[in-house]
């Protein structure tokens, strides 16, 4: 019997290529008729081929790295440009992949910053579906800007730095324009224009799975109903919550035994994402924030690349460099920093009572999948305006700030961490509270019977009665 085909092509980013092999993975134990070939996109820094091992149903092709001479030294424009370049030889890989009698192809799933790939799944005369793995509510705000702009003339402008406020569907509160995602002011293929370009390209789709569940962001799900746009799946919360150490070994296990000593709920988990990294004056500002509130920690402290070179984040030869004098010493007895940090193995522990986080969508589901309480301190992408909606519309998150700008070199100061600390670490706060309730939702939902689970047995449905 023909096996049913789906190509999936994610952006090659560790919090896109996640949630996109964990969503393989649930869809063919859902389904045996399933199989699914993962295309490895190639970037020119970093590395993530640990994450690429081949199972009976899910195999990994890795594409021949291409040469990309836009010049840009932020990732935005560049990553544009470099999934534009993949599209021959992704054309290339599904003909090698055709050529077998024993193959229906019968669509391909393509994260929604990926959508020039729609062209080549017209080639093959296949759907197009689309896994979003931000939230409802932030791709809500981009199809409310697109629409904006193409129909009503929409100024970004007057929103730059601004308290002025949007309302947006997906939104139960107006948004300011001080969380709008930096990058859609920039000007050029990773600004505004890009998005919107993305999101016409969405409306084209057969559907669009997004990571998240209904009890989480109920409103935006809602505003998508009687929208001119494709259905839309909530099947998540999507998570690798494998015990695996991607990192160091033993760095791991040294982390895992501190956490062992220490009381239950007593420690703030800080960590800040694969690209979040913060020069040294704001380092001294956290330093004397943490020491001054009193609280265990764990703090996850990583170097910036050099100005102007595009590369991830790397661990500190000497840390003390960049910490103030006495900090190690002084705070020995209730404090470890580290580089590198086994997120989601912190975050299960039971010592964790707290994370000071960059509110990226996987980390954000894996605090409400754990229950540990969030203190936002966004720093890139869409983060903005996912601390916006932990804090002002769930509920599940306490402010450290939501509207953090690096590019205008504003430090945090120490009297801020601070109260965003001890606010975080309320034993009794309504947040706590409801933070506990979501996570027994989030597990309910997964399972026979629960929202996103049946969700996920719509959009099968819709594959395969959509298959040419």
């Amino acid at each position: 019997m023909k096996q049913t085909e789906l190509v999936f092509i994610p952006l090659p980013i560790i919090g896109h290529l996640t949630p996109t092999v964990e969503m393989a993975k649930l869809l063919t134990q859902r389904d045996p008729r399933f199989s699914i070939t993962i295309f490895i996109m190639k970037f020119p820094f970093g590395s993530i081929d640990s994450m690429t091992t081949d199972s009976d149903s899910i195999r990994f092709v890795t594409l021949p790295p291409v040469e990309i001479s836009s010049g840009a030294t932020t990732l935005g424009p560049f990553i544009s440009e470099f999934i534009k370049a993949q599209t021959l030889l992704v054309r290339d890989a599904v003909h090698e992949l055709t050529r077998s009698n024993s193959v229906r192809l019968a669509g391909f799933v393509i994260d929604a910053l990926c959508t020039h790939m729609i062209d080549v799944a017209d080639e093959f005369g296949v759907p197009s579906y689309l896994f979003s793995t931000s939230s409802a509510a932030s791709l809500g705000f981009l199809l409310h800007l697109q629409f904006l702009h193409d129909y009503e003339g929409l100024n970004l402008d007057e929103f730059k730095d601004s308290d002025a406020e949007l309302q947006v569907p997906s939104y139960a509160n107006s948004v300011p324009g001080k969380v709008f995602p930096p990058m859609i002011f920039d000007k050029g293929v990773d600004g505004a224009a890009g998005h919107i370009y993305h999101m016409r390209r969405l409306r084209q789709a057969k559907g669009v799975l997004v990571n998240t569940f209904i009890d989480l962001e109920s409103h935006a799900i809602q505003s998508f109903s009687g929208s001119k746009i494709p259905p839309v799946y909530p099947v998540g919360p999507i998570l690798n919550t494998q015990m695996g150490y991607g990192g160091c070994q033993q760095d791991a296990s040294a982390i895992m035994s501190w956490l062992d000593d220490q009381p239950p709920s007593s420690v703030v988990f800080l960590c800040f994402g694969s690209i979040g990294s913060f020069g040294a004056d704001q380092i001294k500002e956290i330093a004397y924030g943490l020491e001054r509130s009193g609280h265990r920690f764990l703090w996850s402290l990583r170097q910036p690349p050099p100005k102007g070179k595009m590369a991830f984040p790397r661990d500190y030869e000497n840390i003390e460099e960049v910490l103030p004098e006495g900090f190690l010493h002084r705070t020995a007895r209730i404090g470890k920093i580290i580089g590198w940090a086994p997120q989601v193995a912190v975050l299960a522990h039971t010592a964790v009572g707290g994370f000071v986080s960059h509110c990226g969508w996987n980390s954000l589901l894996e605090s409400i999948w754990y229950g540990v309480p969030v203190a936002t301190w966004p720093i890139y992408a869409e983060q903005h305006i996912n601390a916006f909606q932990m804090v002002k519309d769930l509920g599940l998150a306490v402010e450290i700030k939501i509207d953090y700008n690096k590019d205008n070199n504003y430090i945090v100061n120490a009297h801020e961490i601070e109260n965003g600390l001890k606010n975080l670490m309320s034993i009794n706060s309504e947040v706590r509270k409801k933070m506990n309730e979501m996570q027994q939702i989030s597990r309910r939902v997964m399972i026979d019977g629960g929202s996103s689970h049946s969700s996920l047995g719509h959009f099968i449905e819709n594959v395969m009665a959509n298959i040419p």
